[in-house]
C-alpha cells in the first residue's frame, strides 16, 4: 500500500508542477504559492468535518509551526525556480533533498556516517554538479533556487518524519496550510494580481493536486520506511519528461538524465543503508 501511495503522489506532484509552470506566465509564482497553501485548507475541510475536528488535535504544534516556516521558504524558492526552469531538470535537482538531510543529520544530530554513505553523498552531489555544469553553461537563478529549496525541504522532511509517529497525514497537511498561508501571503502581497474565475479554477486544481500529493506522501512515510518507498519516487522523472514534452516542448538533455540517475541512486542507497542500520540497532537493543 505504501508503494502505491507514493506512486500516485509522484504523479500528482508532477501534475501540480505542470500547472504551476503553465500559470506562472499569468500570475506571479509567489501568488500561486499562496493559493496552493490557502486553498489546500478547503480541500481538506471535508476530512476535518468527517472526524468532528478530532484531526486537529496534536501535541506537536511547535513542530508544525517549524515545518510551516521551513515549508514556506522551500515553496517560495521552488515555485519561482519552477517558473523559469525546465520541468525535468527541476525534478532531477529535487531528488537531492535526502542528500542534504543526511549531511544535516551529521551536523545537527551528531549522526555517524561512514565511508559508504559519504561516498554515496559525494556521488549524489556530483550528479547535481553534472546537471548544473557550473563554468560550462550559464548557471541561472532557476536551478540554484531549486537546489536551495531542496536543502530547506530536507530539513522539513526530517520534521515531518518525526510528526508521523503521532499525527495523521491529514493533520500534518492541514497544519501545514494553516502556517504556510500567512507567511506566503506576505511574500505574495507586493506582486498581487486579482485572478480571473478561470485562473482561480486552476489555482483550486493546483491546491487539490498538491494537497492530496502531500497527504499521500505523508501516509506512505507513515506506513513504511523511506528505503521502501524511495525507489518509487524516481517515477517523477518519467512523468516530468512526458508532461514537459507535451505541454512545454521540453526534452531533458543527456546531462540531466545522468545527473538524475546519480542523485537518485545515491539517495536510494543512503535510505536503504540507514534502514538496515536501524534494524541492526533494534536487534542489538532487544538482545
Amino acid at each position: 500500500m505504501a508503494i502505491a501511495l507514493m506512486a500516485v503522489a509522484a504523479i500528482l506532484f508532477v501534475a501540480m508542477h505542470t500547472v504551476v509552470r503553465s500559470m506562472s506566465g499569468q500570475l506571479h509564482p509567489f501568488e500561486i504559492a499562496f493559493f496552493r497553501a490557502f486553498l489546500g485548507l478547503f480541500v481538506l475541510l471535508p476530512f476535518v468535518f468527517k472526524d468532528n475536528f478530532s484531526v486537529l488535535k496534536t501535541k506537536n504544534i511547535k513542530l508544525h509551526s517549524l515545518r510551516g516556516i521551513l515549508n514556506a521558504g522551500a515553496m517560495l524558492c521552488f515555485f519561482y525556480g519552477l517558473s523559469i526552469t525546465p520541468l525535468a531538470q527541476v525534478t532531477a535537482l529535487g531528488f537531492s533533498a535526502p542528500l542534504f538531510a543526511t549531511v544535516l543529520a551529521v551536523i545537527f544530530l551528531g549522526e555517524v556516517v561512514r565511508v559508504r554513505r559519504w561516498t554515496a553523498i559525494i556521488i549524489g552531489f556530483l550528479g547535481t554538479l553534472i546537471i548544473l555544469r557550473p563554468g560550462m553553461v550559464d548557471l541561472g537563478i532557476g536551478p540554484l533556487l531549486i537546489v536551495i529549496s531542496a536543502a530547506i525541504w530536507s530539513v522539513a522532511l526530517m520534521v515531518i518524519k518525526v510528526m508521523t509517529r503521532s499525527d495523521s497525514s491529514v493533520t500534518i497537511s492541514f497544519y501545514a496550510s494553516i502556517f504556510l498561508s500567512p507567511l506566503v501571503f506576505i511574500a505574495a502581497f507586493p506582486f498581487w494580481k486579482l485572478p480571473s474565475w478561470e485562473q482561480f479554477g486552476w489555482m483550486f486544481l493546483l491546491a487539490a493536486l498538491g494537497t492530496f500529493a502531500q497527504t499521500l506522501m505523508n501516509q506512505s512515510l507513515k506506513l513504511a520506511d523511506t528505503s521502501v518507498v524511495m525507489p518509487v519516487d524516481f517515477s517523477k522523472m518519467i512523468w516530468a519528461t512526458l508532461l514537459g514534452f507535451v505541454f512545454f516542448d521540453e526534452v531533458p538533455d543527456f546531462y540531466t538524465w545522468v545527473g538524475a540517475i546519480l542523485i537518485f541512486g545515491s539517495t536510494t542507497y543512503i535510505a536503504i543503508r540507514e534502514s538496515r542500520l536501524k534494524q541492526v540497532s533494534v536487534i542489538k537493543t532487544r538482545v
